[in-house]
């Protein structure tokens, strides 16, 4: 007797070959689709703040963590992005790039959607290649223009560079203090090296050469040597490019060696630990290029601060208020976006417009989001407006 013909059933190769091409078409979402793998719908947004814990550069690290842990903590009372909490996790790079690279690469396997940080201009360009490579933004408080060369699209700067701290500066000092005879003293890291190139271009474009030009190393103690060739070109300003301790100790043996002229420099001369490690008389009359002066200089700034002191028992600074505006631009990004990763991410931070603690914050190309500073004096230990 011949069989009858079965109807046809769907076969487990047809079935197989249906969720493979599932999948394939799926793998060839188009970069920046707003598909699960640009945005994580449940649990907490995992955020990283990399700085320096320890070491010479420890400061820098503890204003700009409590900085941005108060705009988080801010958040988070509110309900967080979409009712999902903030998570914020500190990491100590130690001021170190190869400490820093390795901590991106945590980053990186750990899935962390952000990172704030670091304070340190040659931190943050060793760990730039691996967090573009993860496309993990990172919105940093360094200023050297080497950050703005990497042209990385996922890095951002929560400041002005280098070069708009210190055009501003040589303008003040060449244009309108008339100064002549400026000597140079800067240090040989990414940040003196940034605030030295930026600050003898400047000031060369005003048709001012340095009387001298002295650079010290990052780890120096005793300037005995780079100082007393300043001295003897009696300069009229000293302009100082390193960071907050050591332009410390530049200015306190200046001082014991008979330099009477002010010092000028930028964010680090106006900062507490440069003021207390030079000590009060030594920095009195120092000129700074700062956008954010003083703690009094708007009802935002008065606000932060106060919340800042609730939160911390300490006065609020430069740092803070850069971290502070930063993680607020990155967390408003966040919630604009549907709390996107990568580079949907990345470009709802340069699509946010911000008014932030220092100025109104519009992201171009580069990364940078601000151009504008202002000149400020240390008086009786404290930074004030230049009138």
């Amino acid at each position: 007797m011949s069989r009858i013909p079965r109807p046809p059933t769907t076969t487990r190769a047809t079935v197989c070959t249906a969720v493979v091409l599932t999948v394939a078409l799926a793998a060839c979402s188009a970069p920046g689709d707003s598909s699960s793998d640009s945005k994580a719908s449940s649990g907490p947004i995992k955020i990283a703040v990399v700085d320096a814990q320890s070491g010479q550069l420890s400061s820098l690290g503890d204003w700009e963590y409590k900085g941005a842990k108060l705009a988080v903590d801010e958040w988070n009372k509110k309900g967080g992005i979409d009712g999902r909490k903030i998570q914020l996790k500190l990491f100590d790079d130690q001021g170190d790039p190869t400490a820093g690279t390795n901590i991106a690469r945590k980053l990186a396997s750990e899935k962390y959607v952000a990172m704030l940080g670091t304070a340190e201009s040659a931190v943050t360009i060793a760990m730039a290649p691996v967090l573009q490579q993860a496309k993990i933004p990172n919105i940093t408080s360094g200023q050297s223009d080497g950050l703005v060369a990497l042209k990385s699209p996922y890095l951002f700067l929560n400041g002005p560079t280098s070069t708009t701290y210190d055009s501003t500066l040589a303008q003040y000092l060449i244009k309108d203090k008339g100064y002549k005879k400026i000597a140079m003293i800067t240090n040989n890291g990414s940040f003196g090296t940034g605030e030295h190139d930026a600050f003898l271009k400047a000031a060369k474009g005003l048709g001012v050469s340095p009387s001298t030009d002295q650079v010290v190393t990052t780890d120096q103690k005793d300037f005995s040597a780079a100082l007393t060739k300043i001295r003897s070109k009696k300069p009229q300003v000293v302009f100082i490019g390193s960071e907050e301790v050591e332009a410390g100790l530049i200015v306190k043996q200046a001082r014991d060696l008979g330099i009477t002229a002010p010092f000028a420099g930028a964010a680090p001369q106006g900062t507490p630990v440069f003021i207390d490690t030079a000590g009060k008389a030594a920095v009195e009359g120092t000129i700074v290029s700062s956008p954010y002066l003083s703690n009094d200089a708007s009802d935002a700034s008065k606000k932060f601060a106060a919340a800042y002191k609730a939160a911390y028992g300490k006065d609020a600074e430069l740092h803070g208020a850069k971290a502070y505006d930063g993680a607020n631009i990155l967390l408003t990004a966040l919630k604009t976006s549907k709390a996107a990763t990568g580079q949907d991410l990345a470009d709802a931070i340069r699509a946010t417009a911000y008014k932030g603690l220092l100025g109104d914050f519009a992201y171009d190309d580069t990364g940078v989001g601000i151009t504008k500073t202002t000149i400020g004096v240390i008086s009786d230990g404290k930074l004030v407006a230049q009138q």
